[in-house]
């Protein structure tokens, strides 16, 4: 339709021009007009003259130049995934059996950094300032569905002497772990704490059998018995001669 409409109009403008151009071949058949023989006497006015005030040309006002918007580009960071953890894992030992199970114990640093990350150790961690704790670090190449961890606690025999007895034992068990999964255990007494007192003799258990008891679970024995003092001798008087 549109190309239609502008057809019909361009025709209709050249009819017309062409009947214009057709008027002055039918006007030259007209007589000819009667002569005017009388002269004017009439005194040809003066015209007057027309003085033109230079028009004021308006001041150009420039418009102020449109500034370009700033476009970002964000910039589109492809995250990689995380590498897989080598196995076995550095510095962790062998059960030196199987090879199935491995197991470190955490230097400060690395234990600091573990609580950081973990809200339930670090609340364990608490009652580490009074009674005597340890730490160990366990994985699993197949996983486990639950573990085992016994250990001793050691101290000084007295406040007077030094030497390392047996306070009691230690018994933790914790929850399944996925396979190559590294879990870190704080293993938490009831012993108070004091200087030189230790836990050590640490041993792992890794079950693949079902649960035999719910988990995790702590739970210490006192073996310790104060030694007891010597009686002091009672000195013998000497009779007078």
């Amino acid at each position: 339709m549109g190309a239609l409409i502008i057809r019909r109009s361009l025709t209709l403008s050249l009819a017309l021009i062409l009947s214009l151009n057709a008027l002055p071949s039918s006007a030259a058949t007209a007589k000819p007009a009667p002569k005017v023989t009388a002269k004017a006497t009439a005194k040809p006015t003066a015209t007057p003259k027309v003085t033109k005030k230079p028009v004021a040309k308006k001041p150009v006002v420039k418009k102020p130049a449109a500034k370009k918007r700033v476009v970002y580009k964000r910039k589109v960071v492809k995250v990689s995934p995380s590498p897989t953890p080598g196995w076995p894992p550095k510095g962790f030992l062998p059960d030196g059996k199987t090879d199935e199970i491995y197991a470190k114990l955490p230097t400060t640093k690395e234990l600091l950094g573990v609580l950081s990350a973990n809200p339930n150790l670090s609340k364990q961690m608490k009652a580490c300032s009074k009674f005597a704790c340890g730490a160990v670090q366990v994985a699993s190449y197949p996983g486990c569905t639950w573990w085992e961890i016994t250990a001793d606690v050691y101290g000084p025999t007295s406040d007077t002497d030094a030497t390392s007895v047996p306070y009691g034992n230690l018994r933790t068990t914790i929850a399944p772990t996925n396979a190559k999964q590294i879990v870190t255990v704080l293993l938490v007494s009831t012993e108070p704490l004091k200087p030189k007192t230790i836990v050590k003799n640490i041993n792992i258990t890794c079950y693949h059998s079902p649960r035999t008891e719910l988990v995790p679970t702590t739970s210490y024995t006192s073996t310790y018995v104060a030694p007891t003092p010597n009686p002091t001798p009672t000195p013998t008087p000497t009779p007078s001669s």
